[in-house]
């Protein structure tokens, strides 16, 4: 992710996987942001090309592919080298509209559409989505395999078998960079083991609870992506307890 003018949203992802348990974190982001250091943690490679890009895939148990990766020229052959490595990923924001533009199908990945991603990766529109939300995401999981997270009010956990609804989470989880934390989380989850479905739903269930005790606290007006972090944390461990 982190294309150029966008290192946000992965910084957002990556601490995120940081707090849900992930061991160690590396961006591959666009040159112009190798300088990142905002959360030192985070290990920031600059990527100019696939060749740079490999060595990254290689070591990564887990990808985490999409947020803030943009759609230009660069975007698409990290896109491509990214689904060629074999990795478990976690595909979300301009993951997805790549996706849409050059579908493929797997088993083993998890998705995480918005309503208007959803839209374009079934050729339609938003209206359509909102419509009938379990038939949209059943209907992804039959094009593009693996596992359909649809956020939103009631965000949905699809697979190819059953549908699993959260009823946990708020109006302010809305945000921006609320996805790319979601993202984040689903990717540590995926990196300690868990599948594609365990982590999916764990990873949806963790995020809203951690953002319902950010709302009970301080209130949904204002809300922010990074403010759920830290909760995110918080939960995990409460419950190792």
């Amino acid at each position: 992710g982190g294309g150029r003018g966008m290192i946000g949203a992965a910084r957002l992802s990556g601490e995120a996987a940081y707090r849900a348990g992930a061991g160690l974190v590396s961006l591959a982001v666009h040159p112009t942001h190798s300088g990142f250091a905002d959360r030192p943690e985070l290990i920031a490679h600059a990527v100019q090309s696939v060749k740079d890009l490999k060595p990254l895939l290689a070591n990564a148990s887990v990808v985490a592919l999409g947020p803030g990766l943009s759609q230009d020229a660069w975007a698409r052959r990290l896109f491509t080298a990214a689904l060629a490595s074999k990795r478990p990923l976690v595909v979300d924001a301009d993951g997805l509209n790549l996706l849409a533009r050059r579908p493929a199908k797997r088993r083993d990945w998890v998705l995480t559409p918005h309503p208007g991603e959803a839209a374009r990766l079934l050729k339609t529109n938003a209206s359509e989505i909102q419509r009938d939300r379990r038939a949209a995401a059943h209907a992804i999981v039959k094009r593009y395999g693996g596992v359909c997270v649809l956020k939103g009010s009631g965000t949905l956990v699809v697979d190819e078998n059953a549908t699993w609804l959260c009823d946990a989470g708020n109006p302010g989880m809305a945000s921006g960079g609320s996805g790319d934390v979601l993202t984040g989380v689903i990717a540590a989850l995926r990196a300690q083991g868990l599948g594609a479905l365990d982590a999916a739903r764990f990873g949806v269930w963790l995020h809203a609870t951690a953002a319902d005790r950010v709302a009970q606290r301080d209130g949904e007006i204002g809300l922010l992506a990074r403010d759920v972090i830290p909760l995110v944390r918080e939960e995990l461990n409460r419950m190792a307890r």
